[in-house]
Formats: structure tokens, sequence, C-alpha cells
């Protein structure tokens, strides 16, 4: 690699250059259900450390950050169109799946892409002051965050409502049918918490694939529970329409600034994603319309994982939150305004990257949707998460993303929210900021 390349690449220019390819990158990625940008950045780094003379460190970093705008605007049309969520989509599945099945699947990625990209904008506006408001929202959740956890963790389980048969022939029955309905949102955070606690303690992925610890978790909890339901879907897929109807702007305005607050309150609070920030304005606010809903969702997703890597470069707070920050504070990147800056930069012009992207992607698997055999396209899609899965975790990989099937598919073929299977990070990340997590490790036999 030439010295002349080298010194462009870690310029002002050459790094909004890296973080716009970066986002054409991360764009395509997205396309793959199962695949979370932290596993790519995680072997990146890998191959970085590996071989350090391959590719300066700095441009590195904002390849990486186009890459994250862009997975993060343009993974939510698997999530429309092949029913495989992640960990931040899980809450925006239901409304989209119906919309789908309506005919409105490429409105409804639109919905939730103009939600991404005005959280975007919003990030991009809000940076000048993201010190002065950060710094003492900290101090004052620091001391709390463990109560709080368990606060949400207690309003995740009792927003659950009852779903019961009003056929059912009697009282008793519709009874029981409600607390079915309950029993198996209860069931799915309980096995999903388990499951946690021996990812955390005594997890069966070697100890060189450590960083990937969790993506066989989710791809079984999330991703391939929704491939299962495409599978198992009896009757063809709708015909799709590439015509979105007009939402008015205060509606989108309303749900970008919602889902925006959930995320950066997700960003700053440890643990917490971007569905359970988006849920939680949504309820503080009360969105009650569906389309506002799922625009709040996609700002919420993108003011998660794009604010807390944003946080990592704002002189005098760098908060390290989530995978990718972390990733990246290893590297000790000078906190510097340029570099503040330039991060900026790279997320506004990486998510014009983005939004077009999605555009494209959603139109193309809307207009192919109903010409390609369904249960095929989900066979060759769970076939790629197997594989991915194997290829970064090995074996136990594989055993801990069948395991964690058997869990996501409680919510869809007993009810439930599919929220609840996040209790695969909540109740371990719970416990030890309470300091219980080792005695109750102890307790379970995992010590």
């Amino acid at each position: 690699m030439s010295a002349d390349f080298l010194a462009f690449a870690q310029s002002d220019v050459g790094l909004v250059l890296m973080a716009l390819l970066g986002a054409f990158a991360g764009s395509a990625l997205a396309l793959l259900p199962g695949l979370h940008i932290y596993n790519v950045a995680g072997a990146l780094f890998l191959l970085l450390a590996q071989h350090p003379a391959l590719f300066p460190e700095l441009p590195a970093v904002w390849f990486l950050l186009g890459a994250l705008v862009g997975w993060a605007v343009v993974n939510v049309v698997p999530a429309v169109f092949l029913f495989a969520p992640d960990d931040t989509n899980v809450v925006v599945i239901l409304p989209t799946t119906r919309w789908f099945m309506q005919g409105r699947g490429f409105e409804a990625a639109l919905l939730v892409g103009s939600g991404s990209v005005g959280a975007l904008a919003g990030l991009v506006v809000v940076a000048p002051w993201l010190e002065r408001v950060l710094v003492p929202v900290w101090q004052i959740v620091q001391p709390h965050v463990g109560w709080m956890l368990v606060a949400i963790i207690a309003f995740l389980l009792l927003g659950e409502w009852p779903r019961a048969d009003e056929r059912a022939p009697s009282p008793w029955r519709r009874l029981a049918s409600g607390w079915a309905y309950l029993g198996a949102g209860l069931l799915t955070f309980t096995l999903s918490s388990a499951l946690g606690m021996v990812l955390f303690y005594r997890s069966p992925v070697p100890i060189s694939a450590a960083f990937q610890n969790l993506m066989p978790a989710f791809v079984g909890l999330f991703a391939v529970p929704g491939l299962m339901q495409l599978l198992l879907l009896s009757k063809a897929l709708p015909l799709q329409t590439t015509r979105a109807s007009e939402l008015p702007p205060r509606l989108i305005v309303r749900g970008t600034l919602t889902g925006l607050a959930g995320g950066l309150f997700s960003s700053v609070l440890p643990v917490i994603t971007g569905s359970i920030g988006g849920l939680l304005a949504g309820h503080a606010t009360a969105v009650r319309d569906e389309r506002v809903f799922m625009v709040s969702l996609g700002a919420s997703k993108v003011g998660y994982y794009v604010g807390s890597l944003l946080l990592l470069f704002v002189p005098g707070v760098g908060l390290v939150r989530g995978g990718l920050a972390g990733m990246f504070s290893a590297l000790g990147i000078a906190q510097t305004w340029r570099h503040y800056a330039l991060a900026v930069a790279g997320i506004a012009a990486a998510g014009v990257v983005a939004f077009l992207a999605l555009w494209t992607c959603a139109r193309t698997f809307a207009r192919w949707s109903t010409r390609l055999p369904a249960k095929q396209i989900a066979l060759a899609t769970l076939a790629i998460a197997v594989l991915l899965t194997f290829g970064f975790t090995g074996a136990g990989g594989l055993v801990i993303m069948l395991v964690a099937t058997t869990i996501g598919m409680i919510p869809v073929l007993l009810g439930g929210r599919r929220l609840n299977a996040l209790g695969v990070i909540l109740t371990p990340m719970t416990l030890n900021a309470l300091g219980l997590g080792p005695s109750v490790a102890a307790w379970l036999g995992l010590l």
C-alpha cells in the first residue's frame, strides 16, 4: 500500500470517504439475516490485530462507523420481507409483518427507514450540545443503574397483556387462554435468561471467538424463528405495491423525536437496547398510530447504535457503550474536536448512502417477493445463517443457536412478545450491576 494512499486515507476527506465506503458495505451486510455488524467488526479488528500493517487503524474506524450506519438503516429489509428481525427490530416485526401480508411491505420499510434517517439528522443537529447534556445526565443515572434495570425488566413483563379467547365456552377457559399467552412470555424470558447466564459464565464458544459469544444466541432467538415462520406459511406471499401513502410531516417529526429520545436513553444506560428504549419512549409519549410507532422504532434503533458510538468521540465524555465502542476504545483514539467533527460528518454522509440503499433494496424485494419461491428463499437464508454461525463460533455456537431457536419459537407458536427473549442479556447484566451475578451463577452451578 503506497505512502500517498495511506496519507490520503488518514486525511479529513479520506476519512469521510472511508465512512461512505463503509456505508455501502454495511448496507450489503444488512441483507444477511443473523449477521450483526458487531460480528463483522470483531472479525476485522482481530485481523488488524494479527496483521497491523494491513491497514491503518484510523481509516478502519471510520469505515466501520459508516458500516454501522448502513447496517442500522438497511437491516429492516430482511425484518420486513423475511420475518427475520434482530434484537433491535424485534418490536417492530408485528406491525411490519401485518403490513407485509397486506401488500404494503415497501411502505413499512420506508416508514422505519425514515425514522432511522431522521434520527441520523437529529444526531447531527444535537452533536454540538451532547457534551453539555450527557455529563450531568450520566452523573445522575450512574448510581442508580441497577434498580433502573430491574424496573425496566418489571415493566416489560408486566406490560404483557392477556389475549383471551373470547369464544371459549366458560370464564375459566377464557382465563386459562389469557394466562397461556402470559405464561408463554414469562417462559420465554425465563429460559432466555438462563441461556444468558450460561453464555456469560460458562459459554461453549471457544475463547478465540469470545467476542462473538452472543451471536449464535441472537441468531437463534430472533432470526431463525422468523425464517421458520416463513417456511411454515401455508399461503402464497401477497403481491407487494411499491407505492407509499403520504405521512404528515408532524407525525414523522413526532415519531423521530420519540424514537431518538428512546435511543439516546438506551445508549446512555447500559444493557438497554434500542428496541426497549423505543418501546419505553412510545409508552411515555402515548404513541398509538402504527405508522408513528414504526417511525419511532427506526429512530430508536439508530439513536441506540449510532448514538452510543458517537458518545465515544465526544471530548470530555468518552462513554463506552456497545460492542463497537468497546473495540474502538481499545485503540486509544484521541478524543479531539477534529475527530468528533469528522465522526459527525461521516455519519451524515453515510446516512445519505444508507437511505438510498434502503429505498433500492426495499423496492427490489417488493417487486421480486412474489416471483421467487418464498420457502426456498427462507431455506437458503437459513443455510447462510447456520454457516455464518459455524464460521464465527464453531460447533459450540451451533449448539447455542439450536437451544436459542427452541426458545425463540415459543412466541411464534404459543404467544408472548419476542422482546422477552432479550432476557438473554438483560438478566445477567442486571444481576452483575446489582453485584449478584457471581452468587446466582454459583447457585446455578456455573462457577
